[in-house]
Formats: structure tokens, C-alpha cells, sequence
């Protein structure tokens, strides 16, 4: 492991610092910050020749200035003479952004994937992209980890005969299946219109959830609209109790209040991929910590072992 370096920028210092206690290491010694103009000043304190370098760094708030960090970062690591650069990306921004839904749009997701290619990353480590087929942006390897056993070995202190695992839109319903295979659950799906961006109308819903203890499962929530719409639709419904289980807590704009006004929200569980400030936090809002898996797969690529047992996924 003397070959094994681990640098942060400033979207996640705890989680860089939790992964680095896994696999008891220091955490590499890098000063990331900004001239007095804005722009983004990166310098590496100590030797990286011929190092195996990790860089992790989610491109979440604000994500031009994370993503810019990274890019930087992984340039001055190039420089330095780093024998193989991953950038570990716990989350993954610009992944809505992933096909010309509308005409005249970019397709951002690519264009990021470019950039960390031409900067210099050797590999990418992410997790729960919003999109899967992102992964075929890039020209470079990318292992794709999922959260779901993360998730399962909170909620089977919850698990009841009555449970049932709710897809908020059509598109999660491959994660939603896993989530219910592994707690022996039913399944369910809300159909839904999307008028907006950030606003949706719930049609109805695809299974049985009356009298049943709902957790709806997705990769992201942003403003927390299709979240609460989810919720009342299963609560019209006459759902015992209702949780939810997301990947990456953005939870931007009005989302926090959303949830303090939705009394029928039992529980919000979501991963640290994303730091939740001190002004974000809420009694109903859970962090599970994803450093052991990404400590793991880490290790696992370090020493050219397979990570196949952490793609404990929802591809079958």
C-alpha cells in the first residue's frame, strides 16, 4: 500500500478522510483553494512519482467549481508524474444531462467525461449514476458501484411481511426490483407525468400498497417535488407508513422545507456521497456512509483484484 495515494479536493473532505481511515492510510497532503480573482489554485505537497493516485471528489454544490477542482487537480497529479490517476466520483453532477431530450441542448454528461479524459484520469469510480449508459461516454475503464446493500443493511431493521419497495417513475424500476428481491418485499410503481423540469403530476399507481409500509427507492433527489408527490399519492392510497431511500442527497432549493412540511415522510435515508451542511439537516433525514464500499473497491483496483463482488447491482 506504499504506492497508494489518496487526495481531496473541497466537495467532500470528511468522506475522503472516513475512506482513508478504512484503509489506514494518511490522506495526501494537497492544497485546493482560489486566488483572489476566483480562479482555482491547486498545488500537491508531496511526492507523487510513479504513485498508484486516487482523487476524490463529488461534483455536487457548487459543481462548476468542484468539477474545475478535480480537473486541476488531476492535471498538476498528471505533471507530477503519477504512474495511474482515478478519480473517484461518489457523485457523479451533470448526469442529468444526458441526451437531447429537447432540441438545441447539450449533452453535458458526455462533454464532463471528455474533460476528465483530456485532464488526464487513467480510470473512473462512481457510484449510482443517474443514467447507466454514462458509462459509455467515457473512453477510459469505469466501475460503476451501486448503494443498495448499504440501503438493505439499514432497512432490514424495518423489513415487515407488509413491505413494499416503490419506484417513483418507470425509470427506477430495475433498482426497485433488487431492493425488493433482497427484503422480500412487493413491488410497486408510480406512474407519473413530468410537466416540468422540476415539477410532476402523479398519475396512479402500478401495485398493491394499501395498508402496506412503503420505501420508495431512487438515485437523487434534488427539490424533493417528485419525492412529495410520491408521497401523497401513496398516502391517498392508504399506505401504513411511508420511507424513501436515495442515493445522493442534492436536496437543493426548497427541498429540506418540502420535507418538513410532509409530515407523511417517516424517514429520508440517503448516502454522505454528498457532505449534508449543518443547515440541511433534519431530525427525519438519515446519513448511511458509503466509505467502507468505496475503502473497498479502492483496495480492490489498487491491487488489480476484481470488484465484481461490489456490483451487487439491479442489472438482473
Amino acid at each position: 500500500m506504499d504506492k497508494l495515494k489518496i487526495f481531496t479536493g473541497n466537495s467532500n473532505p470528511k468522506l475522503a478522510k472516513a475512506i482513508c481511515d478504512y484503509l489506514n492510510i494518511p490522506l495526501g497532503d494537497a492544497l485546493v483553494s482560489q486566488f483572489s480573482e476566483g480562479e482555482t489554485r491547486v498545488k500537491i505537497n508531496e511526492n507523487v512519482r510513479g504513485k498508484d493516485v486516487f482523487v476524490i471528489q463529488s461534483t455536487c454544490t457548487p459543481p462548476n467549481d468542484m468539477l474545475m477542482e478535480l480537473l486541476i487537480m488531476i492535471d498538476a497529479l498528471k505533471r507530477a508524474s503519477a504512474s495511474r490517476i482515478t478519480a473517484v466520483i461518489p457523485y457523479f453532477g451533470y448526469a442529468r444531462q444526458d441526451r437531447k431530450d429537447q432540441p438545441r441542448v447539450p449533452i453535458t454528461a458526455k462533454l464532463v467525461a471528455n474533460l476528465l479524459t483530456v485532464a488526464g484520469a487513467s480510470r473512473i469510480l462512481t457510484m449510482d449514476l443517474h443514467a447507466g449508459q454514462i458509462q459509455g461516454f467515457f473512453d477510459i475503464p469505469v466501475d460503476h458501484l451501486f448503494a443498495i446493500n448499504v440501503f438493505i443493511d439499514y432497512l432490514k431493521k424495518f423489513a415487515t411481511k407488509n413491505m413494499v419497495v416503490v419506484s417513483p417513475d418507470v425509470g427506477s424500476i430495475k433498482m426497485a426490483r433488487a431492493y425488493a428481491k433482497k427484503l422480500g418485499a412487493a413491488l410497486a410503481v408510480i406512474d407519473k407525468r413530468r410537466d416540468s423540469p422540476d415539477k410532476t403530476e402523479v398519475m396512479h399507481i402500478l401495485g398493491k400498497v394499501t395498508g402496506k409500509d412503503a420505501v420508495i427507492v431512487d438515485d437523487l433527489i434534488a427539490t424533493g417535488s417528485s419525492l412529495i408527490e410520491a408521497v401523497q399519492a401513496l398516502k391517498r392510497a392508504k399506505c401504513r407508513s411511508i420511507r424513501a431511500t436515495i442515493s445522493h442527497g442534492v436536496l437543493s432549493g426548497p427541498a429540506v422545507q418540502r420535507i418538513d412540511e410532509c409530515k407523511d415522510l417517516k424517514e429520508l435515508v440517503i448516502t454522505d456521497s454528498i457532505p449534508l451542511p449543518p443547515k440541511k439537516q433534519h431530525p427525519r433525514i438519515k446519513v448511511l456512509s458509503i466509505a467502507s464500499l468505496m475503502g473497498e473497491a479502492i483496495k480492490r483496483i489498487h491491487n488489480e483484484e476484481s470488484i465484481s463482488c461490489l456490483f451487487d447491482d439491479h442489472r438482473n
